[in-house]
């Protein structure tokens, strides 16, 4: 399983450790995945995707899944979030259409 955000895409990073004496020895940052089961108001269903504390926070912030994901632009979104925003579209279109 990759360790990569569902939404954001942000991955591990590398760096060093430097000691000391200022001795260097790389390392590898991991970003602080959490498993997160989201509720999709348009869908009506749960969502579980592996997602950063930080785009968890993110997504409370912006008043929700679907409130974050069509606000933020596909630029910024990972491969997964991208099919979600489509599936997320898609079906307020067709609720609007109904109505």
């Amino acid at each position: 399983m990759a360790r990569r955000c569902d939404f954001t895409g942000r991955g591990v990073q590398a760096g060093n450790n430097v000691s000391h004496a200022h001795n260097k020895t790389r390392r590898r940052f991991l970003p602080n995945l959490q498993k997160s089961s989201l509720l999709s108001d348009a869908l009506g269903q749960t969502v579980q995707v592996r997602l950063r504390t930080q785009a968890i926070r993110t997504i409370e912030k912006r008043g929700g899944l679907d409130a974050f994901l069509l606000s933020t632009p596909n630029a910024e979104l990972g491969k997964k979030a991208r099919a979600l925003k489509r599936r997320i579209q898609k079906a307020l279109a067709g609720q609007t259409a109904s109505a």
